[in-house]
């Protein structure tokens, strides 16, 4: 595969990479570069990090090594599942065979923060990074765990996470930091950092966020991403086919497009994993029907000849088609699921 190829499988349906240029000089200079994502394990996954887990096997099928990391001291500073590192590490099992049923190849390196934290190396990094940070700019970068800088008053350990976020990258030694844009400040923190003190700066790629089924404030898409803490908003991956259905059909559908979470579904999810939408109507509104790309679809919409109520039964069928290997595999492996909702039921 050339370089054009791999550069287009690593940056495609990105929302953001800094920068494209260091990308492709990476690609053309190390033909086997590492990236990383890191995932607090706090409870169910979503069908949001279907976004996450399509990008990591687009990097790793550009022969790029990615690490899953499973940020088990982190979701204990940010108070996840009681704060009981135990149980997050039964979360942390789960979503690893979360993002097995996804499609992520079995070669993934998984690496839990615990693995780190007993190295004397990682707390001077983490050291120096504090010193070349201002306690403003950690501060500021708490939002990348839904904090406000208010709470850090409360519980100093919360301003240890950006640091430790931060810490995680170079410890690993990755040329390449991926997640969602809500982890950005981190990331751009790391390359502030790698700049004052000389270390190796890591390409940062960040994907979209998925809108919750409420809805929510267009201009700040972090606020009104997918959550696990409102359930009935969220599509989980042990969900079963009546229950994408009755969440989808309860959906908030405006008849506008913009900040609209059923053809986020679409955008996000639909199109570039299936590479189409097939919407089943009655003969009575027209029939079925399927739409070859995301703009087709848009174009229907707002010209209202397709009706939101199709729009979320086709929505909800293309999301369970999506879910079916996720089905096959826990229903083959059902075990850290049932213990992940042990505790959802206890906490």
């Amino acid at each position: 595969m050339d370089v054009d190829a791999r550069l287009e499988l690593a940056t495609r349906n990105a929302l953001e990479i800094v920068t494209v240029e260091e990308m492709r000089a990476l690609l053309e200079t190390n033909p086997n570069p590492s990236a990383y994502i890191g995932y607090e394990p706090s409870g169910f996954v979503h069908v949001g990090q279907m976004i996450t887990a399509s990008k990591v096997v687009d990097l790793q099928r550009a022969g790029i090594d990615v690490t899953v990391f499973l940020a088990d001291w982190h979701a204990m500073i940010n108070d996840k599942l009681g704060g009981d590192i135990g149980d997050i590490r039964t979360c942390g099992e789960y979503m690893r065979d979360c993002f097995l049923a996804l499609g992520v190849s079995r070669s993934t390196k998984f690496v839990y923060a615990s693995d780190l934290i007993n190295r004397a190396e990682y707390w001077e990094r983490f050291i120096r990074i504090c010193k070349a940070s201002s306690l403003m700019r950690l501060k500021r970068a708490m939002t990348i765990m839904g904090r406000t800088e208010d709470e850090a008053e409360l519980d100093g350990s919360k301003v240890m996470y950006p640091p430790m976020q931060v810490a995680d990258i170079f410890q690993l030694d990755v040329d390449i930091a991926y997640s969602g844009m809500d982890q950005r400040r981190a990331h751009m923190l790391a390359r502030d950092v790698a700049e004052k003190l000389g270390w190796k700066k890591p390409i940062a790629l960040h994907t979209p966020l998925l809108m919750s089924l409420k809805g929510g404030e267009r201009m700040d898409p972090a606020e009104a991403k997918m959550s696990k803490s409102s359930p009935d908003t969220a599509i989980f991956m042990h969900d079963g086919p009546d229950d994408v259905q009755r969440k989808l059909k309860n959906a908030f559908c405006p008849p506008e497009t913009e900040a609209n979470p059923v053809m986020d579904t679409m955008r996000l999810l639909v199109f570039p994993m299936l590479g189409s939408a097939k919407i089943d109507r009655s003969t009575k509104f027209g029939g079925p029907v399927e739409y070859s790309s995301f703009e087709e679809l848009k174009e229907a919409y707002e010209s209202k000849s397709l009706h939101p109520m199709d729009l979320k039964k086709g929505a909800a069928d293309a999301i369970n088609k999506l879910l079916e290997p996720v089905r096959e595999y826990f229903t083959a492996n059902p075990e850290n699921l049932e213990k992940v909702k042990a505790l959802t039921i206890t906490r």
